[in-house]
Parts: structure tokens; sequence; C-alpha cells
């Protein structure tokens, strides 16, 4: 991690013994101009670099599939992520076809693959998902539109190379969803029923960097103090992640994301501080712990990153709540929540959400 540790990508990806290495990285980076100079480290130290790019910010199994055919003819030794959460699982469940063959699907879970993954080498450029610092890939089934979490523990990066330079020029929209994002990762590990000594160090120290630092990232993103504390803090929170998992709020933002295609991070910002409120029963001693007042500190980071407050802002119409709340209570990261999660509870998120 540092400012230019980008310059160190060709000589850590030879450390690595890539040779013929496929990147993973959405359009709107390519033509950012974010890519080029990551391609001139690799070919200085000898390595040949495809890029591929045909995913959007949700991808999906056929998006992956598309990845593991472009990839399949070309000798590839080794994937570099390159861009945000989208470009880091894509490259991860390309990998997982690439080298195990079968459908995304198959992989839902932990420790589906009967051959190692290809190594890999994440470089964020923005600072949201913490996907570098996991093992699971997060794609959608292109038929249900259902997310799956795919991990194996050959999936997580082997290289996670922060460089706060990278994600300066995201657009203020983007640097308030994913640092959201971020925010609900330190807070719903931080409470988990899997929560341990470990991930409570990891998700501790993210939200102190996170909360920090957002709102002056968000006002100020060529600060690079403000840019590298987001860039560790998402990193952290993505680490206690893996340690921790998550609960209901992101088991209620993923049905808004697979029927309306909402951004995770703008579904997250309007469900986690109701999400507190509703936990607050059962842990509000630990959330005491991360400070006073949380739900309104998360409710005042959603308005300076100008996202949305309410279901009705996103369009969710009323009449969908009931059919929402079922698909909620059956995602797996509920299953984690400290106070237990059911259709019931996810209505009554998502009405006071609305």
């Amino acid at each position: 991690m540092g400012a230019g540790a980008l310059a160190r990508l060709g000589d850590l990806a030879r450390e690595l013994g890539f040779r013929r290495t496929l990147v993973v990285s959405d359009a709107g980076i390519r033509s950012a101009g974010l890519v080029e100079p990551a391609l001139r480290h690799l070919s200085a130290a000898g390595i040949e670099a495809v890029v591929w790019d045909r995913f959007d910010s949700n991808p999906d199994s056929a998006m992956a599939e598309a990845g593991r055919v472009f990839a399949a003819p070309l000798g590839i030794d080794s994937i570099i992520g390159f861009g945000g959460g989208s470009s880091l699982d894509c490259a991860k469940a390309i990998n997982f076809l690439l080298t195990n063959g079968g459908h995304m699907r198959d992989y839902r879970g932990y420790g589906k693959v009967s051959r190692p993954l290809l190594p890999m080498i994440g470089v964020p450029t923005t600072a949201g998902t913490g996907s570098e610092a996991q093992s699971y890939a997060v794609i959608s089934d292109a038929e249900t539109h259902v997310k799956m979490a795919c991990g194996d523990p050959s999936a997580a990066f082997r290289i996670a190379l922060l460089d706060p330079e990278l994600v300066v020029s995201s657009p203020f929209g983007v640097r308030a969803a994913a640092g959201y994002d971020a925010i609900a990762h330190a807070v719903e590990t931080f409470v988990t029923k899997r929560r341990n000594a470990i991930s409570e160090c990891y998700s501790r120290e993210a939200w102190r960097l996170l909360s920090m630092h957002y709102e002056r990232f968000l006002d100020c993103p060529n600060d690079p103090e403000a840019a590298a504390g987001m860039q560790a803090g998402a990193w952290l929170a993505g680490a206690a992640i893996e340690a921790s998992m998550l609960g209901a709020a992101h088991a209620c933002a993923n049905p808004l994301t697979a029927n309306y295609s909402v951004t995770h991070g703008l579904a997250l910002a309007v469900l986690l501080p109701h999400v507190v409120r509703w936990n607050e029963a059962v842990v509000v001693d630990r959330y005491r712990q991360l400070g006073d007042g949380l739900a309104g500190r998360l409710a005042d980071f959603a308005r300076a990153g100008r996202l949305p407050q309410t279901l009705r802002e996103l369009e969710v119409p009323e009449k969908d709540l009931p059919m929402l709340a079922a698909q909620a209570a059956e995602q797996w990261t509920g299953t984690f929540n400290p106070r237990p999660f059911d259709a019931a509870g996810a209505l009554e998120i998502y009405r006071c959400a609305y």
C-alpha cells in the first residue's frame, strides 16, 4: 500500500510467476486511462497482458462465462482484477470457470473447487467492496438474478495492491456509494453471530478509519490522507467479512439489486440505519462501542454522500415489500445477523425504510 504503489505491479506479478495474464477491468476504468499505466508496468516486467472488459456494475454468471470463453484459448496463467468490486469479483468468477469448468452456481458456498484457481492480484480503484481482501466472488445468477457468494481459499488474491492515487479520480457518486458500502461492512461485521477476536480487530479499525475519513474524502478526493484512510478501511472491512460475515442490511439490500438494479451502496444507505435500530434490541452495547447515536450518524453519512434515504426515492413499489421480505429471508447473510432474522423482520425493516 502507498501512493504510487501501482509502479510495483510488474515486479510483484513477476515474483508470482506471471507470464501471460488476463486483466479484468470494466470499460469505464479503461476509458478513464487507469489501465494503460498498469499494462506498461507489466510489459516492462516481461509479462504479456490481455484485457477483458465486457461486463457491467452487477456482474452475472453469463458475463463470467463470456470471460471464460474469451480467455480459454489464450494460455492464461494468471489473472489481475483491476477496478471496483465488479472487476475484482468478475476476475475471481472467470478464474473459477477457467480452472474448474461448470457453471457459477456450482460454486455457490465455499470450497467447491476440485483444482486450485490461477494466482491473482487485486488492484482496487474504489474504496468500497473490500473484495481484494476476501476469498469470495459475489456474482448474480443470470437467470434468477439472485446474488451468489462463491468462495474458496484459492480465490483469495495473492497480493492486494492498494494505491490511493487510483481512487482519487472516482466520480463523487462512486466515492459516496462505495464508501458507504465499506462503512456498512465495518458496522455489520462488528455485531454478527460469527464475530470473533480477529474480526473485531478488523471491524473496529475499519470503522475508525472510514468514519474519520468518509466525509473528507467526499469533499476533497485529492486529499492523500483521506484517500489512503478510505482505501485501508475498505480493505480492513473486507478482511472482517472474511472472518465474521455480514447481516440483515446486506440480506435486505440484495433483493433491491436483483429486482430493480439498485446500486448496492445506495440500497445500504437506505437500509443500514434502520437495521441498526432494529438490532439494538440485542446488541445496543456493542453499537455504543462504535459511538453513541450510531444510526443517526449513519444517516448523516448518507446525507453527506447525497445518497437516498428511503425506498420511495429508489422507486420501490410499496406493494412489493412482502415479496422483497420473502427474498431477503432467503439470503445467506441474514443467518449471521445478531437478532434472529426472517421475513417478518425483513418486512419491518423495509416498512421503516419506506
